[in-house]
């Protein structure tokens, strides 16, 4: 595997960040899951746009969506797979120890490995825990990921494949990696981005 670490391609075992980057340190970052078919992004505007509002939300610089780009177009074609997934991650860079910020820039990683067919339906589970409509994360697709881990980890413990969410005020709010539809009376539902859900690419 062939990975885009700070503006080149590395081998899989050579590719390093600073044990300092404060995306490993205090999980400062953001990124974006981009499928691919054939070596070709999927509605990959709009994933980029979406990191971005992202970096504003966590008071990171924009990304420069030509860097990404051009990152994405080499991992695609060092690594040929049929169907990918593709993930794309910013970072706060290297910082102190702490929440605080260093001055180093941020680190852009990008990686690609190859995935099944998921199967055209699955169970799901429910779980106590809620998420923050009001929290500054809130929208955010943030690698803040350790809730979804502990729910996705309940999932898989009761025969589930995913965990929904309610929000603080007891409303389905989003699985751990997934925006929700139901459809009643042939009319498609979903909670709002109010309810403090990720907005989905396709929703």
């Amino acid at each position: 595997m062939r990975i885009w670490v700070n503006g080149g391609l590395r081998d899989a075992d050579d590719a390093r960040l600073s044990v300092l980057d404060h995306g490993l340190t205090v999980g400062d970052g953001i990124f974006e899951t981009v499928r691919t078919s054939e070596g070709r992004p999927f509605a990959l505007t709009r994933h980029l746009d979406r990191l971005t509002r992202s970096a504003r939300g966590l008071g990171l610089p924009d990304p420069d969506h030509d860097e990404v780009r051009r990152a994405v177009a080499a991992v695609i074609g060092a690594n040929p797979v049929a169907l990918g997934r593709l993930r794309i991650t910013c970072t706060g860079g290297l910082s102190p120890l702490g929440s605080d910020r260093g001055d180093h820039g941020t680190s852009l990683v990008v990686a690609l490995d190859g995935v099944s067919r998921r199967p055209d339906s699955t169970a799901v589970i429910t779980v106590p825990w809620t998420r923050n409509e009001r929290g500054a994360l809130a929208g955010l697709k943030t690698t803040s990921y350790a809730e979804n881990v502990v729910a996705l980890a309940r999932a898989r413990e009761r025969g589930a494949s995913e965990a929904l969410f309610p929000n603080t005020a007891d409303r389905l709010c989003e699985g751990t990696g997934s925006n929700v539809f139901v459809v009643l009376g042939g009319r498609i539902h979903t909670p709002p981005v109010a309810s403090g859900c990720l907005a989905g690419i396709t929703r």
